[in-house]
């Protein structure tokens, strides 16, 4: 199964996490993938890829900055002859603090890269995108990474919670801007997953013996995995989904059916 054949694809956040597992997974179904993040792992993710006979090229870039999401497009259009999907994962988790400790500094960075990022991408990637669809007379995709969290309460902090809500409603916002264009606009909201981000939650239980207790509160009573968070990304962005325009799909074991929580009262810390 080859669904990506010959597509010129972008992946922010590919350094890690479900950005590496989808850039991957890409590059495993014929596309031709730009490896976007603020680290090095964009090298070792492409490096992957290359070694596995697939094509790839990384980039170091801040995916919340402008002049760094222009130079990402332009990379993928040089180098690929246009651009065709754009995945806009990068994120950063700000913290757990709630809203009073929350430093102004602290949720204007998350804002900035978790927000403003996928903003960027879908305005400077979605032109790319649709002159190539025109081209090619096909569609073209972008898929964004918010998060339960920006659902409903319960599952982040204010500051994360908030910016993946922006991305919820930016996915539909944009879905409807670019009527005509044949470039769809969806969004992926993990639950728990086995990320950079999320690294010292899974190491402290394994350590401790409690992987039991990790996603204890949805259905399937587990975390996920990057690459079960990549293949849903995938299908968003691969024709599979041609009739799938301005969602925002939870793929979190169950848990934004309930979002079971301990509330935390006022002035009070939760026990």
């Amino acid at each position: 199964m080859a669904r990506f054949t010959d597509k010129s694809i972008i992946v922010t956040g590919a350094g890690s996490g479900i950005g590496r597992a989808a850039a991957i997974q890409f590059a495993a179904e014929g596309g031709r993938v730009i490896c976007a993040d603020k680290t090095d792992g964009a090298d070792e993710t492409a490096r992957m890829i290359v070694e596995a006979g697939g094509t790839a090229k990384a980039i170091q870039i801040d995916a919340g900055v402008e002049a760094d999401v222009e130079k990402t497009v332009a990379l993928a259009c040089d180098s690929y002859g246009g651009l065709d999907i754009m995945f806009a994962n990068a994120g950063i988790s700000g913290g757990m603090a709630n809203i009073f400790d929350t430093d102004v500094a602290l949720i204007t960075d998350v804002l900035r890269v978790n927000l403003i990022g996928p903003f960027l991408a879908i305005k400077h990637a979605a032109p790319k995108i649709a002159e190539r669809a025109a081209q090619n007379q096909s569609g073209g995709a972008i898929v964004l990474t918010a998060s339960v969290a920006g659902i409903r309460s319960g599952a982040g902090s204010p500051a994360y919670s908030a910016s993946k809500a922006g991305v919820i409603n930016l996915a539909q916002v944009s879905a409807q801007q670019l009527v005509g264009s044949n470039v769809r606009v969806n969004a992926i909201c993990p639950g728990l997953t086995e990320t950079g981000m999320t690294k010292p939650t899974f190491d402290y239980a394994r350590d401790a013996g409690k992987m039991d207790r990790v996603g204890r509160l949805n259905p399937l009573r587990r975390g996920a995995q990057p690459e079960e968070l990549a293949k849903v990304a995938l299908f968003l962005a691969s024709d599979d989904a041609s009739y799938v325009n301005g969602q925002a799909i939870a793929v979190d074991g169950g848990l934004s059916s309930s979002h079971p929580v301990i509330r935390q009262e006022y002035g009070r810390t939760a026990v």
